[in-house]
């Protein structure tokens, strides 16, 4: 109610997909069709998300399908095609999304996309770290994610919004479909957010240094949606 009461409208959750001990800030997760344990119930996230629909509050909700956590992570040891021998991520082994067997591990993320949505009638994902999804094949991933989504909740919700987090300023992620784009429905603008940081905050270490923070650069990314739309950048 005190989000509500400032005007908020939607809020977002961190990744809750199951993870091994008591904390984590979720982008671990391992089980990734069941609510941690260590936060309640599947129903106790049904009725979180019921509650804040009857304030008139959207609930949005983080998913990681870049990697798995470290610890606690078997689903390779039932499906040897999860991971890709030709792609690697920050985390390690690289998601199978585009090798010899890809078809159903594409099938496993996309029902877990489902899953979130039906069962918990969440109305959006933020998916972590797109730019970590290698994904060579003549449709990428989140393509197919998208018409998926879009596909299912015709005429059920009428809309789930699909969020990348994605440092690569790439315009065809939030294209349409029929413009040969993925059709998510949009893209975190980090520039925006390096902008504004070193304007009030004046930092300027690591990726800072390519933003001044200026007047006319906020107002370019604002324009733009990014800063950076194909000039070099120093760092």
């Amino acid at each position: 109610p005190l989000l509500q009461d400032l005007g908020i409208t939607a809020v977002e959750l961190m990744p809750v997909a199951d993870f091994p001990g008591l904390r984590n800030w979720g982008y671990d997760g391992v089980a990734l069709f069941a609510p941690a344990h260590s936060y309640g119930s599947p129903d106790d996230l049904r009725r979180f998300v019921d509650r804040a629909h009857q304030l008139g509050l959207a609930v949005h909700l983080d998913v990681v399908y870049n990697h798995f956590g470290p610890d606690g992570s078997y689903l390779a040891a039932l499906e040897p095609q999860l991971f890709s021998d030709r792609h690697r991520s920050p985390w390690g082994k690289g998601i199978n999304f585009d090798g010899p067997g890809s078809a159903i591990v594409r099938r496993f993320f996309i029902e877990n996309a489902l899953h979130w949505i039906h069962e918990y009638h969440v109305d959006g994902l933020g998916l972590d770290a797109t730019h970590a999804i290698s994904d060579e094949s003549p449709r990428h991933f989140l393509a197919e994610l998208a018409a998926e989504i879009r596909h299912s909740v015709r005429g059920l919700h009428g809309h789930a919004q699909l969020i990348a987090e994605d440092n690569r300023n790439l315009s065809i992620i939030a294209s349409p479909a029929v413009a040969g784009g993925w059709d998510l429905d949009g893209v975190w603008s980090d520039d925006f957010h390096h902008q504004i940081r070193r304007c009030l905050a004046g930092d300027r270490e690591g990726y800072f240094a390519d933003f001044d923070g200026s007047t006319a650069g906020i107002a370019a990314t604002l324009r733009q949606g990014w800063f950076y739309c194909g000039q070099d950048a120093g760092y």
